[in-house]
C-alpha cells in the first residue's frame, strides 16, 4: 500500500473534526449542521408579511405593473426619432460610431453593415411634443403621462442573459427576480391573492420568438413563497385550485388544518423555511378558490372598458386581456404584476412583424395608463414598459426599400415609466444621430431597478438577504436612483 493511502486510512473521526474546525472548514461544517446559520433571519410585519421597518421612507408607489416586451422593441422605429438617417440610408456604419464594440455572431460575418433608417413616419404629440412612430397612435394619448428614458443600456448582448439581467439583476440564473424581492421586502396588501402575479402573452408577429423561463419570476435563494404565481389562460387561471369531486369546502378546511398541524411539528423539529412556505401556500390556495374566479370574471366590466382596451380584451390570454387583468389586480392591492409579451425579436421582416406587434400592444398599453388614471390609481401605481435591450441601426440581412431586419443592440434603447413618483410628459437622455451610442444621461439597468425600488419606498442598498455568508441585493453592488425622472 502506498504511504499516502495509509495516511488517508489513518484519518480518524476525531482528526476529521479537528481539521474541519479551522479556516473555511468551520463555515462548511456549520452550514451542513444548520443551514439556517447562513440564511437571513428577519422580523416580519404581521399585517403585510413584509420585512419589519419597510418601507424605509414614504413611498410614492404601492405597486408595480411591469410590461416586459420580450425580444427587444426597435427604439428608432418607435420612440427615438432620427430624421438624419434618411440621408444615410444604405451607407456603411462608420467605424467612428461603432468604435470596435462587439456585435453578435448573427451579423459579425456580414461583409457590410448598411444603415437602415426607419420606414415609419413620426409626429409630435401632446403638450410635451414627444415624437412617436405612426405604429403607436394610442400612445399619443398618454405621452403627457409618461417619462421616456431613451438612454437605457445593458451589458448583455443576447436574449437570455439580458432578460435575466433586467428581471433579476444578474446575467447568471439563480438570483431572485425583482418581483420576488419586492414581495419579500414589502409583503402583500391583499391576503387573498398572491403578492406577485405573472401573465404571459404570446407573439403577434409571424417569426418564431424567444422562449421565457419560469426562473425569470422565481425566488432564487429567497424562500419559494416569494416567487411569482403564473396565471394561465384559457382554462383555470391556477391549476388544482378547485376541490376534487366529492370534496366540499368544510372537508377541505379540515384536511388543511390537520396537514398544517403536521407541518408545524416538522418545522419545529427541523426549522426548514420551506415548510413554512408550504403551509402558507396551502392556505393561500384555499383563499384563492374564491378570490381568483372573481378576479378573472370580466363579464361585469362595462362596455366602455372594452372600447378603451379594444375587443381583444374579451379574449383570455391576449395582451389586451392581460392589461385589463393587471388593472383588476392593482385594484385588489397585488404588489407586483409582471406581464410578458413575446414577439419583439425582429432580425428580419421587421416592418411586417413590428407592425403586427404594435397593433396588439399599443392600444392596451395606453388604455392601462388611462384606466388607472381615471380610477385614481396611477398616482400610486408604477407602470414600466420596455424590453431587455435595443436594436441596431444597421441592417441584418438584405436591405431593400421596404424591408430590413435589425440585430441586438445593448448600447442604447428606450423604455417608458408612468405613475407613482415619476415626472409626466418628460423625456430623459439623448443618443447620437445613428441611435448607436449615448450622448447624455445614461441609465443602466441597475439604475432602473434602484429607481423602481425607490418609488416603492425602498433603499435598494438596504434591501438585502444573507445567503451563503454574503448579503445579496437586487442591484448587486451597483445602481443609482435616477433622480431626474422623479416628480
Amino acid at each position: 500500500m502506498h504511504p499516502r493511502d495509509e495516511i488517508k486510512l489513518s484519518l480518524t473521526r476525531r482528526e476529521f473534526f479537528g481539521r474541519a474546525s479551522t479556516g473555511i472548514g468551520v463555515a462548511a461544517l456549520a452550514s451542513l449542521l444548520d443551514p439556517r446559520l447562513f440564511a437571513a433571519v428577519t422580523d416580519r410585519d404581521p399585517k403585510t408579511g413584509g420585512l419589519a421597518g419597510l418601507p424605509h421612507f414614504t413611498p410614492k408607489a404601492k405597486r408595480v405593473i411591469f410590461l416586459h416586451q420580450s425580444g427587444a422593441p426597435s427604439q428608432m422605429d418607435l420612440f427615438d426619432y432620427k430624421p438624419r438617417l434618411d440621408k444615410l440610408r444604405a451607407t456603411e456604419l462608420p467605424d467612428s460610431v461603432r468604435m470596435g464594440q462587439r456585435i453578435t455572431g448573427m451579423t459579425s460575418g456580414q461583409s457590410s453593415l448598411p444603415v437602415a433608417s426607419s420606414i415609419f413616419k413620426f409626429q409630435r404629440h401632446g403638450q410635451s411634443g414627444a415624437w412617436l412612430s405612426e405604429l403607436l397612435p394610442h400612445h399619443a394619448k398618454i405621452v403627457d403621462d409618461i417619462t421616456m428614458i431613451k438612454t437605457m443600456h445593458t451589458e448583455a448582448i443576447n436574449h437570455d442573459p439580458a432578460i435575466t439581467f433586467i428581471q433579476t439583476g444578474s446575467q447568471q440564473p439563480g438570483r431572485p427576480s425583482m418581483g420576488a424581492w419586492v414581495n419579500y421586502g414589502l409583503g402583500s396588501e391583499n391576503q387573498d391573492l398572491p403578492a406577485f402575479v405573472v401573465l404571459i402573452s404570446q407573439q403577434s408577429g409571424l417569426n418564431v420568438d424567444q422562449p421565457l423561463f419560469s426562473r425569470l419570476w422565481g425566488s432564487g435563494f429567497l424562500p419559494s413563497r416569494y416567487q411569482g404565481v403564473k396565471f394561465r389562460s384559457p382554462g383555470d387561471a391556477v391549476l388544482y385550485l378547485s376541490n376534487p369531486e366529492g370534496i366540499d369546502p368544510d372537508a377541505r378546511r379540515r384536511m388543511l388544518d390537520a396537514l398544517g398541524t403536521l407541518n408545524k411539528m416538522r418545522h419545529e423539529a427541523f426549522g426548514d423555511p420551506e415548510i413554512e412556505t408550504r403551509i402558507a401556500q396551502f392556505e393561500m390556495a384555499y383563499r384563492m378558490q374564491t378570490s381568483v374566479p372573481e378576479l378573472m370574471d370580466i363579464s361585469k366590466e362595462p362596455e366602455h372598458t372594452f372600447e378603451l382596451y379594444g375587443e381583444d380584451a374579451r379574449k383570455p390570454g391576449t395582451y389586451a386581456n392581460h392589461c385589463l387583468t393587471a388593472r383588476r389586480l392593482a385594484e385588489r392591492g397585488v404588489r407586483f404584476i409582471q406581464l410578458y409579451k413575446r414577439g419583439w425579436d425582429q432580425h428580419n421582416d421587421l416592418p411586417r412583424d413590428l407592425a403586427l406587434q404594435c397593433k396588439s400592444v399599443d392600444q392596451a398599453s395606453a388604455a392601462l395608463v388611462l384606466d388607472l388614471k381615471q380610477r385614481g390609481l396611477l398616482d400610486d401605481t408604477l407602470v414600466v414598459w420596455g424590453g431587455e435591450f435595443g436594436r441596431t441601426v444597421y441592417c441584418q440581412g438584405k436591405l431593400t426599400p421596404t424591408n430590413y431586419g435589425r440585430d441586438h443592440h445593448p448600447r442604447c434603447f428606450t423604455m417608458w415609466i408612468a405613475g407613482g413618483g415619476m415626472k409626466r410628459g418628460f423625456s430623459l437622455g439623448e443618443t447620437d444621430d445613428y441611435c448607436y451610442n449615448i450622448v447624455s444621461d445614461p441609465v443602466h439597468v441597475h439604475d432602473l431597478q434602484a429607481t423602481i425600488l425607490h418609488c416603492l419606498g425602498v433603499d435598494h442598498k438596504r434591501l438585502t438577504y444573507k445567503f451563503q455568508g454574503r448579503d445579496f441585493r437586487l442591484t448587486d453592488v451597483h445602481g443609482e436612483v435616477v433622480k431626474k425622472v422623479l416628480a
